[in-house]
């Protein structure tokens, strides 16, 4: 039976007895405890929790889901997959125990035919009712076995919980040991677990243990049974990678490999990495299709992760050609007509794994080279750990992975030290944390101020939407953290107001600045503006003229024309996100701003460099819908209403049940509490400067609006003219005048570092011709004149190459930029008798006070005593002619 038909059987039997079909919730869950989806059940958990009333009170899905925590098993075990499909029942407050077990076996024995032999049940150890209703539909006892744990289940927090019953399939002798699933869960795999909600659990004590409540009042049924482990027993094959769902992309690693896939029962390493190849590639395509990109943490890095993973099991199968491109879009195609999104992102997919891969691989060939020789070191000292130093030098220092060393030692025979690794990745990590701990107790003292002030008065009524002038009460006056109850001329503080047109800096739109004037007299310049607390503007200020007292009137006035330059930039940036998105697609959304007058600077996802045809085209067609004057329209509605409305939501913004929805046209609708200029046009152009990464998979572009872009322009074009004039032509001309003189100008120096060359070959023959021979072998040592440090190194190698295969030594001197410089280069014969080169310019470096270095058969040195350059080099030659007789 193909996937397609197992998925059709599940979801008519379900629906045909009246479960609601849902779609699959994405892999990137609405949940914050979550950061994947890991089961069917993740998208119903308000209904278990009773946060909210299902519009149905049955379903059934097939749920996407992707977990990590067995990811070590995939490929040594016939079970375990980071990806999944989970096909489940639900019930909320519905049917119950006897009619989720009369269903399961129904559709196993009648809709897969499974042999009801061949069927064994597990049970929790005190679930009597579970065990006699599988005994009335006909188990017979010696294939139910009773469980511990294992059979209960719980979310980890006080809330529903209840005992389960798995139904696990015997494979056969083939496959493991008799005895049940109690014994070996490779032979008696389980495919269908039934949770029974029926009870609720407490907090965890100090053991780790929790106690039982009571019952529910309503008791709900949740079940998974998964699609792989199905369709592996239905197509008989020995683990998922033989199944319709992956053998196509197995087929293809096969291909990139060059030889085929161990057959049954044998393979060992080689047979893993085809597993995880195949496995992987899966999870890798669902997990960008839903978009996640590669990243340093979170989500982000299980993908990252699973690709690394991937990337090394196929150089151990000898790939060394690009595998994850070709693999994902194997599983695109094979998939693609089930799951439309693998589809609709395949180009996104193929850029995502490409880039990644080329990153990675240079990642993995350095770290490779430096593990392996760490391995080798290890073996010939006769020792079986490698030490935590060595695995944090791995990860901290040159980016390989951790799990990557603990697997490569593994396969070495070797272990790592773990727990030295993570003591030094916990010092790290309280070093970091360190310089932040004053920062820290200084801001929490400031919430306590700010919490007690909003306490007494309340927060502030904000009213600059409407006018840029407000007459205001002084509520609270706030030095170093501390309310005080005046300030006099000259002091920089904080001020809370009652009323306030002052915007405070949130949603990546700077604070406003101003004036306020005090009845009295005082006038204080507005600095800026931000948030104390949520609703609770705290506005810095500079007394510039008499002294304020808390409970003074004031009339606080925003500057205005700043205000418009900001407002400019904001609606730019909105537009600018929505090109985005629509050229780079979906995935490039908002990952943080900054608005300021005139000036934007605008961070996304995307996990390569936007090329400047790319970026002249975004440009562009920003520019175009500013000019097309689109209507700037605010308007109200509670979340929900405007997320249906498509309006996007940003990162890492917080929203309560009721939004504030900007509309530029209907071009862009985002949820947004900043200012606005009430017609695209009024933004004026906008010039973008460039883009640069900021992060894994960050971007960043910085642009100017309005004035500024015009002033940019300005400049622009009279640095062209001035370059213009210095070439002697027209400024449409001058770039292709400077890049023929380019040309000539690169034509002269590669023609002149030619003849350098031949100059410098001819002075080798000239001083190999003049080496002395001492006892042991030859020496050149020779003051030079009009040479650089390179040139002199080069000179002396060139010499020493033409000395041969016997002993020599090459020492050079020379003054230059008001310093001595000393070279020195030995034959490889003299060098394979472990001799470093460095050696014979330790007393010469002292000499013209400096120091040597250099590895291997060439090394340098230097020093400011330029006078002392001939007595440097007569004790070099004393040193090698010492060396040489040896």
């Amino acid at each position: 039976m193909r996937s397609t038909q197992i998925r059709s059987t599940f979801l008519d039997f379900f629906t045909s007895r009246g479960h609601r079909h849902v779609p699959s919730s994405p892999l990137i869950p609405s949940d914050p405890t979550l950061l994947l989806a890991n089961a069917g059940m993740n998208q119903f958990k308000p209904y278990f929790l009773g946060e909210a009333t299902p519009e149905y009170p049955r379903a059934t899905t097939i749920q996407k889901c992707a977990r990590t925590s067995d990811i070590d098993n995939v490929g040594r075990t016939n079970r375990h997959a980071t990806f999944f499909e989970m096909m489940g029942n639900f019930s909320f407050g519905d049917y119950f125990k006897a009619d989720a077990i009369a269903y399961a076996w129904e559709l196993l024995t009648q809709g897969y035919h499974l042999e009801k032999d061949r069927l064994w049940i597990t049970v929790h150890q005190d679930d009597d009712e579970a065990e006699q209703l599988w005994r009335r539909i006909g188990v017979p006892a010696e294939r139910i076995q009773r469980l511990g744990a294992d059979n209960f289940w719980d979310m980890g927090v006080p809330g529903p919980c209840g005992p389960s019953s798995e139904l696990n399939y015997d494979r056969g002798p083939a496959f493991g040991r008799e005895g049940g699933p109690a014994v070996d869960g490779e032979r008696y795999v389980e495919i269908w677990n039934l949770v029974f909600m029926q009870s609720m659990r407490g907090e965890d004590d100090d053991n780790g243990t929790f106690p039982i409540l009571g019952d529910l009042a309503q008791q709900s049924i949740d079940t998974g049974l998964g699609l792989d482990r199905l369709a592996a027993i239905l197509q008989d094959a020995e683990n998922v990678c033989g199944t319709d769902l992956l053998l196509p992309t197995l087929t293809t690693v096969q291909e990139l490999a060059g030889r085929d896939y161990p057959g049954s029962g044998s393979g060992g390493e080689e047979k893993v990495s085809f597993q995880v190849v195949t496995e992987h590639a899966r999870s890798i395509a669902y997990l960008i299709a839903d978009g996640v990109l590669p990243a340093k943490d979170g989500r982000g890095y299980v993908l990252r992760r699973l690709m690394r993973r991937a990337i090394r099991h196929a150089r151990m199968l000898g790939i060394d050609q690009p595998v994850l491109a070709p693999t994902t879009a194997s599983v695109i195609t094979n998939l693609g007509d089930v799951w439309p999104e693998l589809t609709h992102q395949a180009s996104l997919i193929e850029q995502v794994v490409t880039a990644e891969e080329e990153s990675f691989t240079r990642t993995l060939t350095q770290g490779t080279r430096l593990l392996n020789a760490a391995i080798t070191r290890n073996r010939d000292s006769r020792s079986t750990t490698l030490t935590g130093e060595t695995a944090f030098e791995l990860h901290d220092t040159y980016g390989f992975p951790f799990e990557l060393t603990i697997e490569a030692t593994r396969d070495a025979g070797l272990t790592v030290d773990e727990d030295r690794f993570t003591t030094l990745l916990a010092e790290q990590q309280k070093r970091a944390k360190a310089g932040g701990k004053a920062r820290t107790a200084e801001a929490l003292r400031r919430q306590d101020t700010y919490r007690e002030l909003s306490s007494r008065h309340g927060r502030t009524d904000f009213t600059g939407y409407d006018r840029l002038d407000t007459e205001a009460t002084v509520l609270g006056l706030i030095s170093d953290g501390t309310v005080v109850p005046g300030a006099d001329q000259g002091s920089t503080l904080e001020l809370v107001l009652d009323r306030s047109p002052f915007y405070a800096e949130s949603g990546g739109q700077v604070g406003d600045t101003g004036t306020i004037r005090t009845t009295d007299g005082a006038l204080l310049e507005v600095l800026d503006t931000r948030l104390g607390l949520e609703g609770l503007h705290v506005h810095t200020v500079r007394i510039r003229e008499g002294e304020i007292r808390t409970g003074e009137q004031a009339e606080a006035v925003v500057d205005g024309p700043r205000r418009d330059a900001v407002a400019r930039s904001h609606s730019a940036t909105h537009v600018l996100h929505a090109v985005l998105r629509r050229t780079l697609g979906d995935h490039a959304r908002q990952h943080g701003s900054l608005v300021d007058a005139s000036r934007l600077r605008f961070d996304f996802a995307h996990f390569s460099a936007v090329d400047p045809t790319q970026l002249a085209t975004i440009q562009a067609l920003v520019n175009d819908h500013l000019l097309d004057d689109p209507e700037v329209r605010i308007w109200h509605a509670t979340r929900s209403e405007a997320e249906a409305a498509g309006a996007t939501a940003l990162f890492g913004e917080k929203y309560g049940d009721h939004v504030r929805i900007v509309d530029i046209g209907d071009f862009s609708r985002e949820l947004c509490g900043g200012t606005h200029v009430p017609h695209g046009s009024n933004a004026g152009p906008v010039r973008i400067l460039g883009e640069a990464s900021i992060g894994s998979n960050l971007r960043r572009i910085e642009a100017l609006t309005g004035r500024d872009a015009l002033t940019y322009h300005d400049t622009e074009r009279r640095l062209l003219e001035e370059l213009s004039t210095l070439l002697g032509t027209r400024p449409h001309d001058a770039p292709d005048t400077l890049r023929k003189r380019l040309e000539a100008l690169t034509t002269a120096q590669q023609e002149l570092a030619r003849l350098r060359d031949a100059e410098l070959r001819t002075r080798a023959q000239q001083l190999a011709a003049s080496a002395r021979t001492v006892p042991g072998g030859r020496i050149v040592t020779e003051k030079v004149t009009g040479l650089g440090p390179d040139e002199l190194r080069t000179l002396a190698t060139n010499t020493a190459d033409l000395l041969g295969s016997d002993h020599a030594v090459v020492i050079l001197g020379t003054e230059h930029n008001g310093k001595a410089l000393l070279a020195a280069a030995i034959t490889r014969s003299l060098h394979d008798t472990g001799l470093p080169a460095s050696r014979l310019l330790t007393a010469a470096a002292r000499a013209v006070g400096g120091g040597a270095g250099g590895k291997g058969p060439v090394a340098n040195a230097g020093g400011r005593i330029t006078e002392a350059l001939d007595e440097a080099l007569a004790l070099a030659a004393q040193d090698a002619t010492r060396v040489l007789g040896q």
